[in-house]
């Protein structure tokens, strides 16, 4: 077998580098089309050769020409004459140039590098001769489908409608032992049980293979292959990068997140709304099992990108994060490269340089916050019972008292100041408002503790009204929440905020900088550790003219991992920005605040009743529920901040800002796109909306495509990420289209979509091909037969664990420290290192540093995570056969499965290479395979230095022949 299939790689190989050169020629490959369509003929033709001067961005366009529309490449030239009249080839001065030998005259000029081939020429003369008709790119036309009753064989048969045209012979069905080995390594990552093997060879019903794909759709392996393709989209990592590495707070809980998604088969229109708006949905999911919140985890995939320690220039690092976001959400949901978009308009795609800062406004409106990780129902419901018991508590004490309830109408923010030098009050609680700050978490609420009764627990005796101020002990100790400020533009010296607390912080977040510390910026965060009131004051002459907000949390961060003690709380009564001197007076609180004072005043003077004994029951109730209300689980994601606009940076400088803000909004060139979103916070869920729109062509094309592309290896669109107009055109546009509508109309449900394609004949097929398949389909576009896949680098190594026997497959959880070897040193280097096997778990489990990348899963060309990667790379380097000899890992799982094995009593020498086959291979071994594993062994024998004891030398014999098989093509592919 091994032989056979080295040979495969060997004819393919050839056949790839023929074709490759076959394809630069100009001679024409196959005749012209009857009919010459733009989108698939003509546009390709000119984006690669012409759009860079005569596309869509007018900074780099050149003779005033426009190519990538009817009306530019028709209007009437400088020098007169049109670059294009339809049905007149000899009248187009574009067949003119091209026809050119003239070097100052032929177009593309030679300068540029590009020549069109004779074919490519005739064309253009073609298209132009029929009409010269014009077309949007394909993939801006929402998909529909001309099958009006799908039927189990409608994939097959848009697959045999393409080749019967290309008279292509498809190959035979693959053997059981193929196929299930097939099907359990794409759906779950895994090699299947020898168990499993022989049920389903056994298996002679008619539905056998149906209930294999069942069955492996169910395992929660499922959800742990499928959420590491996802991973790779949104550059999930588990540190920032750069000097120091710093760690992602609990970025696997999202891991975990998504793990439990795909299993439970969300659909993905909800995986969308949650990843873009999680925390703003009107309808939170929670976990069925568990009953906490899953909606507000999706939004970590935001907080994804690297960070830079102390950088001199927030502004330039804040564009810098923010152009990762927009570059990863857009090609993740869009299959779009808005990015291009950040200097000028997009060279070839229809993308407005607006375009790009309308989505810039989204994610500068978008603060990072660490979130409860674990936040629930009960904890929800005990949240609003406190409140509705401090609620009970002042009207009774107001009743009592026959006065009118303490709160009061919430005041105008407006602030007014008399003079120039007055105080700028950034905000103030002294009243019952939070006076626009936005509360984030249970901690603060919605209301100070202006009123709110303090209460002997003893007794029940009110020992008096609490002043006005934003607290985090509303609820209780312990609780998390944030409280943030409106934005502000830094145009005094100094910020001085009022507050005591107990482990708790201030901080300024200017330019949504969240990296604060020394040497640059450690002073933006204060501790506050003291139970008496202080002004803690912050010198930001440094910053004056940036942006900025303050924020106020119990707890802290420890090397940027947020922590919240169980007795932390903050309090805090105002905030206040001036010039030079600390104000003498502070602007007036306001008459709420005063009318409590006279209140308390009466109170101490014995003017008013006191005796309250039914409030000690609930003072009680209230201890009691406010324990249920503490974390310690905590992740990094975003949360909503308020309205900005963006100007656009000219050529992309962030200091070279235009005039005019540009509306937040969605792409121009999609339905739903270029409308201002009316939201007064990022506008998020309104950018969801917009992709999720019933009109939008784009959303899902670009995830069935995905799923094609991990089940064949190849997408419909080759590249996964790039619809645009430099992207690959569709193998089988009618299927795309096809899958995309079914997926709507199926409710966006993931499995059933892998379900419909792993059941057809196309994905059953052998990978076995002859020489006129070779010759005539070389690349197998046409899927006349199943491509040979090289396994991913997670599936290579626990492909390894459980043919050893030893993958521990416990779902969840941390991440395992990374293994560190003596060559991988630098800053941010952990202390200690990880177990060599990983605790034998999922490589999904592995600690993703990214400065500290593990080498096997780079060897295997798992992604570095920078940006979207939907398409890994799939190298054959001598690289990876020297990690499979000499890696320690693997030494070690081959020394297991030896050991394993020889435990197994009574087994002849072809049944152990029999055990070994069914879990490397899942089949048997050949007569052939037999005898050279005897060969080998006898080789060993030879050259190996005897041993003493006769175990010890069986069993080092046996490991290297383990250690042989995790290195054989047929270990690491699909064939």
């Amino acid at each position: 077998m091994y032989g056979q299939l080295k040979n495969i790689f060997t004819v393919l190989g050839c056949f790839l580098l023929l074709f490759s050169s076959c394809n630069n020629s100009s001679e024409f490959a196959e005749p012209l089309p009857n009919t010459v369509d733009f989108n698939f003929h003509i546009r390709p033709i000119l984006v690669q050769n012409c759009y860079l001067c005569h596309g869509p961005d007018p900074s780099g366009r050149k003779a005033d020409l426009r190519l990538d529309t009817y009306e530019g490449a028709t209007a009437l030239l400088k020098e007169g004459g049109h670059a294009i009249v339809p049905g007149k080839p000899s009248s187009s001065q574009l067949i003119y140039r091209i026809n050119s030998e003239e070097e100052d005259q032929v177009m593309p000029p030679p300068e540029s590098n590009y020549k069109l081939s004779e074919r490519e020429k005739a064309l253009l003369e073609k298209w132009i001769d029929q009409g010269a008709e014009w077309k949007e790119h394909w993939a801006f036309i929402k998909p529909k489908t001309t099958i009006t009753q799908p039927s189990f064989y409608t994939i097959d048969s848009l697959i045999d409608e393409r080749l019967d045209q290309k008279q292509l012979v498809k190959t035979p069905k693959a053997d059981k032992n193929t196929l299930i080995r097939r099907v359990s390594y794409l759906l779950t990552g895994l090699p299947p049980s020898p168990k499993a093997i022989r049920n389903f060879v056994a298996d002679t019903s008619l539905d056998a293979y149906e209930k294999m794909v069942d069955r492996y759709l169910n395992s929660p392996a499922f959800g742990e292959r499928w959420a590491r393709h996802w991973m790779d989209l949104v550059r999930y990592a588990e540190t920032k990068g750069h000097e120091f590495d710093y760690s992602i707070l609990g970025a696997w809980r999202y891991r975990d997140y998504l793990i439990r998604a795909f299993n439970d088969d969300v659909p993905y229109t909800q995986l969308v709304k949650e990843h873009l708006a999680g925390d703003l949905l009107d309808s939170v999911r929670y976990n069925r099992e568990s009953g906490t919140m899953e909606s507000q985890l999706g939004t970590a995939f935001f907080a994804m990108t690297e960070g830079t320690h102390s950088p001199v220039d927030i502004k330039k690092d804040e564009a810098d994060r923010i152009d990762n976001m927009i570059d990863v959400t857009s090609k993740t949901f869009q299959g779009l490269t808005v990015s291009c978009a950040r200097c000028h308009d997009h060279k070839f795609d229809p993308i407005l340089t607006a375009d790009y800062y309308g989505l810039y406004g989204v994610m500068e409106s978008t603060r990072f916050t660490p979130l409860v990780a674990q936040l629930s129902r009960d904890k929800e419901q005990s949240a609003k019972e406190i409140e509705e018991v401090q609620r009970y508590m002042r009207e009774m004490i107001s009743q009592t008292w026959n006065k009118e309830t303490i709160a009061q109408k919430p005041r105008s923010p407006e602030r007014k100041r008399s003079n120039p030098n007055a105080p700028t009050v950034i905000g103030d609680f002294r009243n019952t408002d939070l006076d626009g700050w936005k509360s984030n978490g249970m901690a603060f609420g919605n209301r100070t503790t202006l009123g709110n009764p303090i209460v002997n627990a003893s007794t029940g005796k009110l020992l008096q009204l609490e002043e006005g101020s934003a607290s985090s002990k509303l609820l209780g100790l312990g609780i998390f929440g944030s409280l943030q400020s409106q934005n502000f533009i830094l145009d005094k010296n100094y910020i001085a905020i009022r507050a005591r607390g107990v482990k708790s912080t201030i901080r300024l977040v200017i330019d949504n900088f969240q990296l604060i510390q020394n040497p640059i910026y450690g002073e933006l965060e204060m501790r506050v550790d003291n139970e008496k009131w202080q002004n803690y004051i912050i010198d930001v002459s440094p910053w004056k003219g940036h942006k900025a907000y303050v924020e106020i949390l119990p707890g802290g961060y420890q090397t940027h991992q947020y922590q919240l003690p169980a007795k932390a709380y903050i309090e805090v009564q105002y905030a206040i920005a001036y010039d030079s001197e600390f104000p003498s007076e502070v602007p007036d609180s306001g008459e709420s605040s005063k009318k409590i004072q006279q209140l308390n005043a009466q109170l101490k003077n014995g003017k008013l009743p006191a005796e309250f004994p039914e409030l000690q029951a609930i003072t009680e109730k209230k201890r009691q529920l406010s324990k249920s209300l503490t974390s310690t689980s905590f992740f990094y994601g975003v949360t909503d901040g308020f309205a900005i606009n963006s100007p656009v940076f000219i050529r992309g400088n962030h200091e070279e800002p235009s005039q005019e803000r540009v509306p937040r909004s969605f792409l121009s060139t999609l339905p739903k796109g270029g409308r201002p979103f009316s939201s007064m916070g990022s506008g998020r869920m309104e950018l969801a909306n917009s992709m999720l729109s019933e009109d939008n062509p784009l959303t899902s094309r670009v995830m069935v495509n995905r799923i094609w592309n991990h089940l064949f290896g190849r997408g419909i669109v080759e590249t996964v990420d790039n619809f645009g107009l430099q992207g690959k055109l569709p193998s089988h546009p009618q299927l795309l289209d096809h899958l995309a509508v079914t997926f709507q109309n199926e409710g966006w449900s993931i499995k059933k979509m892998i379900r419909k394609i792993v059941l057809t004949d196309a994905f059953k097929r052998s990978t076995l091909r002859g020489s006129e398949l070779m010759e005539e389909d070389p690349t197998n576009i046409y899927l006349a037969s199943f491509p040979v896949r090289r396994l991913e680098a997670e599936a290579i190594r626990d492909g390894i664990l459980v043919a050893s026997e030893s993958l521990n497959d416990s779902l969840y959880g941390p991440p395992v420290a990374t293994y560190l070897t003596d060559f991988m040193q630098g800053r941010g280097r952990p202390k200690n290192s990880g177990p060599l096997d990983g605790n034998a778990r999922r490589s999904i489990y592995l600690e993703v540093r990214r400065n500290f990348l593990e080498p096997m899963m780079t060897t295997f060309d798992r992604p570095i995570p920078f940006s979207t990667f939907g398409k890994r790379d799939v190298t054959n380097v001598p690289s990876q056969s020297l990690v499979i000899m000499n890696d320690p890992f693997v030494a070690r799982q081959a020394q297991l499965m030896a050991e394993k094995l020889i435990t197994q009593i009574g087994l002849s020498f072809e049944e152990k290479v029999s055990w070994i086959y069914l879990r490397s291979f899942a089949r048997e071994p050949t007569a052939e395979e037999l005898n050279k594993a005897k060969e080998f062994m006898v080789k060993l024998n030879k050259l190996e230095p005897k041993k003493a004891n006769k175990n010890d030398q069986e069993l080092e014999f046996w490991k290297q022949y383990c250690h042989s098989i995790f290195n054989l093509k047929e270990f690491i592919y699909l064939v």
